[in-house]
């Protein structure tokens, strides 16, 4: 008989939780996990599922403009907002009750409840007002859209969690930031018909992210009417007697918004959680300090996801808790692999990478080979569609090692999934020339380009 209640209790319910719970459960574990908003967490409930299907509206007036390209008489559209709002909630709803019910069918027990550590092995149900004990405890947590209490005014804006929830669309909005977050909102609320203004405080968009990738992404957002402001910060909001903000940026200029959202980072959700009183280690931001096997600096507390401030998207979060499970309960100590990790920026066109950038690739490598394709692919051109595609490999010269492969265009997230698994397993350039090429589509250029555009040698670039 256990001396706890729990062989595992999770604390947080989203991606990266109830893998852990489900799976723990269905070992036969007696597990606990406890959520206090919905199931599901940032991803399903208020970040890349509902940002996808966003997307997914924004892209239609584009669609309706191509269709005439290809004898399609497309009658005048019209876009409702509170009808996209429903569907999604709907959607989102499906898919929480699907979260919950996978830890309940696998044998675990679910608690809609804020919980806190009282000590390393007793969590506080503070719904309920009682305590529980486990054996091992996870803290997946998560993390949420920073603030900016520094900014005069920061008390009228929104961020990515109410953007989702907007009684109306606005015919105007600001965004501050230049991550994925606000590239992607800016995109989306352009498409959607929002007169739209991206604020930047770099010199380009997307810092991590190949800057040939970034300034192409640069380019054609600007050509589709969204105004990029870089070397520019907010440096106060106010609400006007019309109900609309003024946005005085950097040089005195004012933006009249209706929405003024940011987008600056996102921090652990770490506050309150009684994680002092269990002894656990936490950084200056506030993430939860772990080993390479997850692991606290308390033997049995561990913390996987967004909390610990590694690599903030969601398969990691899976990912590492799957790791957890070989190393807590399996007796296979394995540590998460971060390196080489696929993703994609959902902007429009749409960015997918993985891989070293070329400048990342620059510093760590002698000499480099770069492969370079830029060109209409063939969706555009019935449609006269004047917007390029760009694709790029990143190749050590010596080994001839695929180092990164960077895409910007229609489907680049679907590409780039690929694509990490040759990058991932250490292919080869000359592995991508023998691979015979799928014709006509725009993701065979990434096997016919046999000549290198430019080499790279100590950081300097041969032309």
């Amino acid at each position: 008989m256990s001396a706890y209640d729990y062989d595992l209790f999770v604390i947080g319910g989203g991606s990266g939780g109830v893998r852990a719970a489900r799976v723990s459960a269905a070992l036969g574990k007696k597990v606990g996990i406890a959520e206090e908003y919905r199931f599901g967490g940032t991803c399903v409930i208020r970040g890349c599922v509902p940002k996808k299907l966003f997307v997914y509206a924004s892209q239609f007036p584009e669609h309706f403009e191509d269709a005439a390209g290809y004898g399609w008489s497309v009658p005048q559209a019209s876009f409702d907002w509170q009808t996209l709002i429903a569907n999604k909630d709907r959607e989102i709803t499906r898919l929480e009750g699907l979260y919950a019910k996978g830890v309940q069918g696998a044998g675990g027990e679910t608690f809609q409840t804020r919980a806190t550590l009282v000590d390393r092995h007793t969590i506080r149900l503070e719904a309920e007002n009682r305590t529980v004990t486990a054996d091992q405890i996870l803290i997946a947590t998560g993390g949420r859209p920073a603030a900016h209490p520094a900014l005069p005014g920061y008390e009228h804006c929104i961020t990515s969690n109410e953007a989702f929830h907007l009684e109306r669309l606005p015919k105007a909005i600001a965004i501050e930031g230049g991550g994925y977050i606000a590239v992607e909102f800016a995109n989306i609320f352009h498409g959607l018909g929002v007169e739209t203004t991206l604020i930047y405080r770099g010199t380009e968009i997307l810092s991590r992210f190949d800057m040939d990738l970034r300034r192409a992404l640069h380019e054609t957002m600007e050509k589709k009417g969204i105004r990029i402001l870089c070397r520019t910060i907010s440096e106060e909001v106010k609400r006007r007697p019309d109900g609309r903000l003024d946005v005085k940026v950097t040089g005195g200029d004012v933006l009249v918004v209706d929405q003024m959202m940011l987008a600056i980072g996102r921090q652990p959700n770490t506050e309150k959680l009684g994680l002092e009183a269990a002894g656990v280690e936490l950084s200056p931001i506030g993430a939860v300090m772990v080993d390479q096997y997850s692991r606290t600096n308390v033997e049995n507390i561990w913390a996987v996801g967004d909390v610990t401030n590694r690599v903030q998207l969601t398969p990691v979060a899976i990912h590492e808790a799957m790791c957890f499970i070989e190393t807590a309960f399996k007796n296979n100590p394995t540590s998460p692999d971060h390196d080489t990790i696929a993703t994609a920026v959902f902007s429009q066109p749409e960015i997918g990478t993985v891989g070293l950038s070329e400048d990342d690739a620059s510093k760590r490598f002698e000499e480099l080979e770069i492969y370079r394709a830029s060109f209409r692919p063939m969706r555009h051109t019935l449609a006269g569609r004047d917007e390029k595609m760009l694709m790029k490999l990143v190749v050590d010269a010596a080994s001839r090692k695929v180092l990164g492969a960077h895409i910007l265009g229609p489907d680049a997230g679907e590409m780039a999934q690929l694509l990490g698994i040759p990058i991932k397993a250490g292919l080869t350039k000359d592995d991508f020339d023998r691979t015979m090429a799928v014709h006509p589509t725009a993701a065979e250029e990434l096997v016919t380009m046999y000549k290198p555009t430019y080499r790279v040698k100590n950081g300097d670039r041969l032309d």
